[in-house]
């Protein structure tokens, strides 16, 4: 079972994930990876000697094709429990959830295969046991 945790603060050096979720528009922005056929929020790992807020920018860039766009952090999130990172059920990894409006866009040149623009929330999610519980969090904070 995967458990979800968010925070107002958390070690930067915890931080192993961004993840943004964004809009434009007013409308939800959702990728799907070229490998898989279903969707989700812009985000990935941080890189050596990235800062979150960098690697929150370039994941965003790079999944969305954002080229103009504010983005403001959340909240650090943890997610606890066997996933395609964790190994171990009692693994736990950190994250920083941020929010993103996105105002202008160029050609996708990553893994992406697309993006979406919807009114609505998703329903075939990559990630359904986190994914929409960061949603959630952000809208209880305010965010969206």
């Amino acid at each position: 079972m995967l458990e979800v945790k968010f925070y107002d603060n958390a070690d930067d050096s915890l931080l192993k994930f961004a993840v943004i979720i964004s809009k434009s528009n007013g409308k939800w922005v959702f990728c799907k990876h070229k490998e898989r056929e279903t969707y989700e929020v812009p985000g990935g790992h941080r890189e050596k000697g990235e800062s979150i807020l960098e690697a929150a920018k370039r994941e965003l860039k790079e999944e969305t094709g954002a080229v103009d766009f504010t983005i403001k952090p959340v909240c650090a999130y943890s997610v606890k429990g066997k996933t395609r990172v964790n190994k171990n059920a009692d693994d736990e990894t950190f994250g920083m959830l941020f929010v993103a409006d996105i105002h202008s866009f160029e050609e996708i040149r990553s893994e992406i295969e697309k993006i979406i623009l919807t009114d609505e929330l998703i329903d075939n999610w990559t990630y359904p046991l986190i994914q929409p519980k960061l949603i959630q969090e952000a809208q209880k904070r305010g965010f969206v």
